[in-house]
């Protein structure tokens, strides 16, 4: 069997490019000590990689709450901006990988459950934007990971059919969406996901410095 040709590259960001999905728990940790309430392990699985709408939603159900999606949001908002300061940071091999893959001339692109502003906004702290084709947050799609609208969405700003994009992901949820939209998707599990189920996926990386994704890519190695 012939293995694609790969010819653009697409990024998730909360736990793939940025050590986000670690702080999230941080955020509702505080969410829900305000109410006396703990984050469990389960809470945290059932909520990531999903958009803050239906991530927030899900938090309501599971501890019936009585506020809105919309006050959770803000105030969670408000949180996160305070642990920015001092612990938003890259994932390991991240620019390493992202250097080759430039200089290999894959276009790039990020598709993100987060809102495209913030996600503008956090990636631009590192210079990562100016070198993107395209960001797509979860307020641009219809329908949120693991829904594959938005990989559907990117392969098609890029005018190219899905097989030919390999997409990294950190989570069940996202490799969800990446599968079955048909691309080519590896998982890249951190230590928030390492547990998960990524039935589909090319391969699980060990993490972003992981050889075969460079054998894969025909990248040039920076070890």
């Amino acid at each position: 069997m012939n293995m694609p040709e790969l010819k653009a590259v697409v990024f998730d960001m909360d736990g793939t490019i940025l050590n986000t999905e670690m702080l999230y728990p941080q955020v509702s940790t505080e969410i829900l000590r305000r109410r006396g309430l703990c984050l469990t392990k389960e809470l945290t699985d059932a909520m990531m990689g999903r958009p803050a709408p239906k991530a927030f939603q899900v938090m309501i159900d599971w501890h019936d709450l009585v506020d809105s999606i919309e006050t959770l949001y803000q105030e969670s908002e408000e949180i996160f901006a305070d642990i920015l300061e001092t612990s938003l940071g890259l994932m390991p091999g991240f620019t390493e990988l992202f250097k080759s893959i430039l200089e290999a001339g894959y276009p790039i692109a990020v598709c993100t459950s987060a809102r495209r502003d913030t996600a503008i906004d956090l990636l631009g702290r590192f210079n990562i934007t100016p070198e993107l084709q395209f960001v797509i947050g979860g307020d641009d799609v219809k329908h949120g990971k693991p829904d594959p609208e938005i990989y559907l969405t990117a392969a098609d700003r890029l005018g190219l059919v899905p097989s030919e994009i390999v997409v990294f992901e950190d989570s069940q949820t996202g490799c969800k969406a990446a599968i079955d939209a048909g691309t080519y998707a590896i998982a890249v599990p951190g230590d928030h996901s390492r547990e998960h189920g990524f039935e589909g996926a090319q391969f699980v990386a060990d993490t972003l410095h992981d050889r075969r994704i460079y054998e894969r890519l025909d990248l040039r190695s920076p070890i």
